[in-house]
């Protein structure tokens, strides 16, 4: 034999394999947990409180809807009664109005004026009475505007114009008819507009 003793050869170490956790088997019992009662109640009753809640909103925003919408339905009511108003205060304060207003209480215009300077207090013109004839004041053009307005002495007790200036004061009163102009009158007048 040799005088070399012999080798031997080390034996393979052996190694384990891991096997990754996706190509291991499944364990044949899986542990699964069942949904609790409480979990499922507080899920429903979330969403039935939403579900409230967003009606409750719907119909707080449809009733404030509608009060805006009644709100403008009785300013746009305001609104034409203040223009009515407005219209009839535009009559009255006419100076037509006012002329034939100072004829029923007596007043008669004067054809002859005087005047009074006052740097030296010298009057000027001839004073005379004025005369009762009202066809002086009487207007060239007739007012359509103030044709149904009462004058002053055609309301009693402290009665009021109609609003619009229609109808008359109650009956029984002095009223003066006014004169018509020498010139004649013109029928074509402009028509008092209505507002509603």
């Amino acid at each position: 034999m040799s005088a070399l003793p012999a080798q031997s050869q080390p034996s393979p170490i052996r190694r384990r394999v891991r096997i990754p956790a996706i190509l291991r088997p499944a364990p044949d019992r899986v542990a699964r947990s069942r949904p609790r009662l409480a979990y499922a109640i507080i899920a429903v009753g979330g969403v039935a409180v939403i579900a409230l809640a967003q009606l409750m909103l719907s119909i707080a925003v449809t009733q404030g809807a509608y009060e805006i919408d009644g709100y403008q339905l009785s300013q746009a009511k305001l609104s034409r009664q203040q223009q009515t108003l407005a219209e009839d205060l535009d009559r009255v304060q006419s100076p037509q109005y006012l002329a034939q207003n100072a004829e029923a209480l007596g007043m008669v215009p004067n054809s002859n004026p005087v005047f009074l300077r006052l740097s030296d207090g010298a009057v000027l013109g001839q004073p005379t009475a004025a005369a009762g004839g009202a066809v002086a004041s009487a207007a060239l053009v007739p007012n359509s505007l103030i044709g149904g307005v009462p004058l002053v002495t055609e309301e009693q007790a402290g009665e009021t114009a109609p609003v619009g200036g229609q109808g008359a004061g109650v009956g029984g009163a002095v009223a003066v008819d006014p004169v018509e102009p020498a010139t004649p009158a013109v029928t074509d007048a402009l028509p008092t507009p209505t507002t509603h």
